[in-house]
């Protein structure tokens, strides 16, 4: 579905990504993890057209090469980023609808489907998104991607600054997009979530993919995990 070889990209002069190749294969959930600094957020805005870059990517066998950001979105593919960009003087409600892919496009997610997920959004549907709550904005941005109908979705630290139980439900939310054959390429920090619902773990290095593998491998890979992950 997603197909990464040999991915470079650069903050002006910068060289932040070194050769980095991985796929991502329909209804999968791969979690991408390192440091801080990793270059791990560079390669979800590589893949959306955020940054500059070399190499080939490819979407369903098209490449991405040269085209803008909203054309890539609307080839299937979501981006959530880390900073939560919510509109926040638009309720609730309306940054859903800014997110909706169009009547009659068949999407699989509805206005319902989103205040079922997370109940807390229809309580602040009518809500100006700007006076809410972290883990509520972290919400409504994923739910604001689903309202798109993507069959991929880059999702950057969902789980930062979120309180236990948030996390948790973040977490399952997670998963039942793959449920719905939604494949999910998870940027988190946290290995308890990222291992408990991915179904193949990368781990980032310098700029480079330094681990391929399942979660319970890395798991028992106590090596990696010391040089790559720990603090």
């Amino acid at each position: 579905m997603l197909k990464i070889e040999q991915l470079h990209a650069y903050y002006g002069k910068s060289h932040v990504l070194h050769g980095v190749n991985f796929e991502v294969a329909p209804g999968e959930i791969v979690a991408l993890l390192g440091r801080n600094g990793s270059g791990r957020s560079t390669t979800a805005k590589a893949i959306m057209g955020l940054v500059d870059w070399e190499g080939a990517i490819t979407w369903k066998g098209q490449p991405l090469a040269g085209r803008k950001t909203y054309e890539i979105a609307q080839l299937g593919l979501g981006y959530v980023p880390e900073s939560r960009d919510v509109f926040p003087n638009l309720t609730v409600h309306q940054n859903l609808l800014l997110g909706q892919k169009g009547k009659g496009s068949g999407s699989r997610w509805s206005f319902d489907d989103m205040y079922a997920m997370f109940p807390r959004l229809k309580e602040r549907q009518h809500t100006e998104a700007g006076v809410m709550s972290g883990g509520e904005q972290q919400m409504l941005t994923l739910c604001r991607t689903l309202m798109g109908d993507p069959d991929l979705v880059l999702i950057d630290e969902p789980t930062e600054g979120l309180a236990p139980q948030i996390v948790e439900l973040v977490g399952d939310y997670l998963a039942r997009l793959r449920e719905r054959g939604i494949s999910v390429l998870l940027i988190e920090q946290k290995l308890t979530i990222a291992l408990r619902i991915s179904d193949r773990a990368l781990v980032m290095g310098h700029g480079a993919i330094v681990y391929d593998g399942t979660p319970a491998e890395l798991l028992r890979n106590e090596r990696v995990r010391r040089e790559w992950l720990e603090v």
